[in-house]
């Protein structure tokens, strides 16, 4: 894996590459969900195709005072992320009509979102950690994970943002890029990343 810079977030432990895990499709047309939260300490724009994960990442930020916009899938977020101006980013990978990885590429790409804070909450598989780090992605939360440790991911990104520190991007790690048990992102190999698990393993 390539050199890169430090700080990248890796939380969860990734499945064995190649595991295919089924998931469920949105019909379309879908509207994007958004409710404004009085006082909120930011907002984050959720990306996934899949009902359950939107509603269950909805939830848990929400409880932690943040506002969340939902997107069903890549081509969506494109569509609204000037109008909502996230403070972070979380997506999914496999999604209908636009990826995860190519939807994070045409924000880097793009001046008015080339520094917002992107987090892949996928399977993390190797493909998947290697190609997000290429193209910039901030961070790394496999499926299955805990809520806990996405609120404490997507919290850091968002504190970071709001205190203008623009986060550094190394191995999928936090540090050597090193491969853990399991994955590309495991115990063994997390040298200073954040480590957990959750529900539904989609990618």
């Amino acid at each position: 894996m390539g050199a890169g810079g430090e700080g990248v977030h890796c939380v969860g432990l990734c499945p064995p590459e190649g595991v295919e895990v089924g998931k469920t499709r949105t019909r379309w047309p879908v509207r994007t969900y958004s409710r404004g939260v009085s006082g909120a300490s930011g907002r984050v724009l959720v990306v996934d195709d899949n009902k359950v994960i939107r509603q269950l990442i909805r939830v848990n930020l929400e409880l932690e005072g943040l506002e969340v916009v939902t997107a069903a899938d890549g081509a969506e977020c494109l569509d609204v992320v000037h109008q909502v101006r996230p403070d972070v980013v979380t997506l999914d990978v496999v999604m209908p009509r636009l990826d995860g990885l190519t939807t994070a590429g045409q924000l880097r790409a793009d001046p008015r979102t080339r520094d917002l804070p992107l987090a892949i909450v996928s399977a993390c598989t190797q493909h998947e950690v290697e190609t997000g780090l290429s193209v910039g992605v901030d961070a790394f939360l496999a499926k299955p994970f805990e809520p806990s440790e996405l609120v404490r991911l997507v919290m850091g990104l968002v504190e970071g943002r709001r205190a203008g520190v623009g986060p550094s991007r190394p191995g999928p790690c936090g540090g050597d890029g090193g491969s853990g048990a399991g994955g590309p992102c495991g115990p063994s190999g997390s040298s200073g990343g954040e480590w957990a698990g959750y529900g539904s393993s989609s990618g």
